[in-house]
């Protein structure tokens, strides 16, 4: 059978932007934005009014994109994932994200490799197998084109039916258990 090509987001997938994002956030604004408060996809709805759509600024931020943490297990559950599946990291990204998310796929995921980093909003039309991602918008889109999407759970991508998964270790376990057949793919 040939190697299935699994396309994973980097945002709140592979790292942990929101706990930075909304630390800086809530320093400057005296707030406590988690994610867990983040019903949907529109952050700027859940900020203090003043702050509004400037909420996304703070993602053009030199640095920010450099320093993030990845999610627990993710470094270790990629690097066996690229044994038996291709890998593409598929992102997009606003200013200085490009270079940094460039630089944090070489220090972090070397076995992977920045050559295997794609930038694009529409990920839909890229050539994979299956999506592992965040945003409804990705997973609705991607669902659309008959191939199957994964969530990482979330409350503001609850809305979407599919699978969904806790944490890197549970995305392991799925992928463990799927059938992918010659026709298309079934979850088991």
């Amino acid at each position: 059978m040939e190697r299935k090509t699994l396309l994973i987001d980097m945002d709140s997938v592979i790292v942990d932007l929101m706990s930075e994002w909304f630390r800086r956030y809530n320093e400057e604004h005296g707030d406590d934005l988690t994610v867990e408060r983040i019903e949907c996809w529109q952050t700027e709805k859940y900020v203090k009014p003043e702050c509004g759509t400037k909420i996304y600024d703070y993602l053009d931020a030199p640095g920010l994109f450099r320093g993030l943490k990845p999610l627990p297990h993710a470094l270790e559950v990629l690097e066996r994932l690229a044994k038996v599946y291709d890998i593409l990291i598929v992102t997009s990204s606003r200013t200085f994200a490009y270079t940094e998310k460039e630089q944090w796929v070489e220090e972090h995921l070397p076995f992977i490799g920045k050559s295997n980093l794609i930038f694009a909003h529409k990920k839909d039309r890229i050539r994979g197998d299956l999506l592992f991602d965040d945003a409804p918008h990705n997973l609705e889109a991607f669902l659309a084109t008959g191939r199957p999407a994964v969530a990482m759970d979330y409350l503001y991508n609850r809305s979407v039916d599919v699978p969904r998964v806790s944490g890197w270790l549970a995305f392991e376990s799925f992928l463990a258990g799927r059938k992918w057949g010659s026709e298309g793919e079934q979850a088991t």
